[in-house]
């Protein structure tokens, strides 16, 4: 006989989001209403992030529609861009380096649930993207997964482990595919 999931037995009380109750209330309806919106404009994203404790280098860019769970949990390296849609799901930490590019709808997801528990567990991962990476349009970094400097995950490609510098990953899950070569 197979058993079957029970979500009646699901228990997160050990997971602590960082913040009080007022300050994620708070958070959410500033994100809600102003850093998910359409509205045009780079500097003032990135001033509302930094006031609710996001390290956010000079010079980034943040495009409209972008949805983050946690800014306290959010650190973006210098000259990095985060495209229109980008959801950085981070339940765990996010560090995102220096040079780097999100795509439109990209998505860094660090909760998941144990498939294999009845209780469907959360799972929670850090992700840390070093310098120079690109995560392409609708791709996904799944939790616990780093890439290393200058890597590339392609249009609609799926991330579950580490990927190794300058290389370019595809697929789902995504394997390398090749070399990445930056000429001047």
């Amino acid at each position: 006989m197979q058993k079957t999931t029970d979500h009646s037995r699901f228990n997160n009380s050990w997971y602590k989001p960082g913040r009080g109750v007022l300050v994620r209330m708070i958070w959410h309806s500033v994100n809600s209403l102003l850093i998910k919106s359409g509205l045009p404009g780079s500097g003032w994203r990135c001033a509302l992030l930094r006031m609710f404790g996001a390290r956010i280098g000079k010079a980034v860019v943040m495009k409209p529609c972008v949805n983050i769970k946690y800014p306290w949990r959010l650190e973006i390296g210098p000259y990095s861009w985060i495209g229109e849609g980008v959801w950085i799901d981070n339940l765990g930490k996010v560090k995102i380096g220096a040079n780097c590019c999100l795509s439109q709808g990209a998505m860094l997801l660090c909760g998941n649930h144990h498939y294999g528990k009845a209780s469907f567990d959360l799972m929670v991962g850090d992700i840390t993207l070093e310098d120079g990476v690109w995560i392409g349009a609708r791709a996904t970094v799944c939790p616990g997964v780093l890439c290393k400097s200058h890597a590339v995950l392609a249009v609609g490609s799926v991330a579950n482990s580490e990927l190794t510098a300058y290389s370019i990953y595809a697929g789902i899950p995504a394997q390398k595919v090749r070399e990445r070569n930056i000429e001047d």
